[in-house]
């Protein structure tokens, strides 16, 4: 595991997209326990907020939040609009060992870009890993080995993760548009571990994204390739075993 620490960066302009009540002035002044809240109650809540806000509300009741990322297209939002709020966030990052050059490039330009505090895990380097490079990437409808492949390359090291930084908040990328799956979801749901996750953009469209980018001049790279997941309205495993 490598990590890079910087400092803080420049608050932009909100996404204008998006319009909001302010935040309620009778929350109260105490931290909640975020391991216990009502999610259908604090969804209710932050329905009207802007994702900014929601971010907010995170960084003001978490006592360890963490944020996730695997530099896909259109991440650079998210990861810019999270450490406005919180600079020093760690970014979890599950490094598979297949991504592609351009996907590390990316990743390498925007962690300097915005002093991201981000943490690189990987797989563990076994003889099961290393057949599976022989061999090739195992297909989804060979269900077996294609789970026991997206455990070894993302799911163990991700769990590491869990284990080494024990989050009360995980903050996501997912959004409601993306597939069935997460379409049952909401801004607020659970990990099997119970740990909070919480979407800020659950209910923006790419489009959104993709104008975000525009609006704050980052960059963006769609030459992104995910072995877990091989067709993208598949989940990979972490939002629904982890």
């Amino acid at each position: 595991m490598s990590a890079l620490a910087w400092s803080d960066v420049s608050i932009p302009t909100e996404n204008p997209t998006k319009k909001s009540s302010p935040l309620s002035s009778n929350q109260p002044s105490s931290k909640l326990d975020l391991a216990t809240i009502d999610l259908d109650v604090y969804d209710a809540k932050l329905a009207d907020k802007t994702a900014t806000q929601i971010v907010e509300w995170v960084a003001k009741h978490a006592k360890n939040p963490i944020l996730t990322t695997n530099f896909r297209p259109q991440t650079s939002a998210l990861l810019h609009l999270v450490t406005q709020v919180m600079p020093d966030i760690p970014v979890i990052w599950v490094d598979t060992g297949f991504n592609s050059d351009p996907t590390l490039e990316f990743a390498e330009k925007l962690t300097q870009k915005l002093n991201l505090n981000l943490k690189v895990y990987h797989p563990e380097q076994t003889a099961e890993l290393e057949a599976f490079r022989k061999n090739g990437i195992p297909m989804p409808d060979d269900v077996e080995a294609h789970a026991r492949f997206s455990r070894l390359v993302k799911l163990d090291p991700f769990e590491q993760a869990l284990a080494d930084y024990t989050p009360d908040a995980w903050i996501t990328g997912i959004r409601r548009e993306q597939n069935e799956f997460r379409e049952s979801l909401d801004v607020l749901s659970r990990s099997e571990g119970g740990i909070l996750k919480v979407a800020p953009m659950f209910y923006w469209s790419k489009q959104d994204q993709l104008d975000y980018i525009a609006n704050h001049n980052l960059p963006d790279e769609h030459r992104y390739f995910d072995p877990t997941k091989l067709d993208e309205s598949r989940e990979c495993g972490l939002h629904t075993q982890l």
